[in-house]
């Protein structure tokens, strides 16, 4: 078992060469979108980032006990799904709006602002989030314990809700004959964003697994973090302003929740 001091210390250098190999990954993927132009290629990035960031965790630790593997499983299984999944999705689409948007709104500076704004900017906050990685890397543990096996239930239901409520909502945009309608059914009856949801409870997951480590309880910024960003910042409130003016969605938001999936009500003032 490492010392206090040491495990500290370990901290610092897995910090050190994951924000190595995040910079080099983030400039490779901005001078591949610049070149294809489409920003919105950093979304595909995104959960290859964190598969990186956890091999390259986990192998400079050498540490390799049953919980640092449990994480870097968890890890990489749901970074490479979301990856593919949006890779997929992407395909003859061209740049998502948001990116289009950003780059009219950018000008003449979009290649400077969309460098640091979008590509530098996403790769400090999945350095952020990517703190339960590190955490679990740092230490070698005595073993699995109830918390893990707590965890990887929590992550098996976010895994689903997510991989699920992506299936369920691109086979419906393909099915749908009306490109107003709603997707109401499925996981989308009793949640507005199963998907967000899913990746938030995987998050919580991860941190469950990692809270017996030292200072493992620190880890609750990244589950705490992720919801911010979900719910605040880039999932939720795009979605809602795309949809404003979408009376079906208008009349769905009253009757199902928000975020943590429940029953769906007739008439709701307000979602949880």
């Amino acid at each position: 078992m490492r010392t206090i001091r040491e495990v500290e210390s370990k901290m610092w250098s897995l910090y050190a060469v994951s924000s190595i190999a995040v910079l080099i990954f983030m400039v490779l993927f901005f001078l591949v979108a610049q070149i294809i132009k489409d920003n919105s290629i950093i979304d595909i990035g995104w959960g290859i980032g964190f598969v990186i960031v956890a091999f390259v965790s986990f192998f400079h630790s050498k540490g390799y006990d049953s919980r640092q593997l449990l994480v870097l499983i968890m890890v990489v299984i749901w970074g490479t799904r979301l990856a593919l999944h949006l890779y997929i999705r992407s395909i003859g689409r061209g740049e998502d709006f948001r990116y289009a948007n950003f780059r009219k709104d950018w000008g003449k500076n979009a290649f400077i602002i969309a460098f640091f704004r979008v590509f530098m900017m996403q790769g400090v906050i999945m350095l952020l989030l990517s703190y339960p990685l590190l955490r679990v890397n740092a230490v070698q543990s005595s073993g699995l314990d109830v918390w893990a096996v707590i965890g990887l239930v929590v992550w098996c239901v976010g895994f689903l809700f997510q991989a699920i409520g992506d299936y369920q909502l691109e086979h419906f945009k393909k099915t749908r004959t009306n490109k107003d309608a709603i997707l109401k059914t499925g996981l989308w009856r009793f949640t507005r964003h199963p998907n967000y949801f899913g990746e938030a409870a995987m998050w919580w997951g991860i941190f469950l697994v990692v809270l017996p480590v030292h200072l493992g309880w620190t880890a609750v910024f990244s589950a705490l973090f992720i919801n911010l960003l979900l719910l605040k910042v880039s999932g939720v409130p795009f979605l809602d302003k795309r949809y404003a003016g979408n009376e079906a969605y208008q009349t769905y938001k009253q009757e199902t929740n928000l975020f943590i999936p429940w029953f769906p009500a007739a008439k709701k003032a307000k979602s949880l």
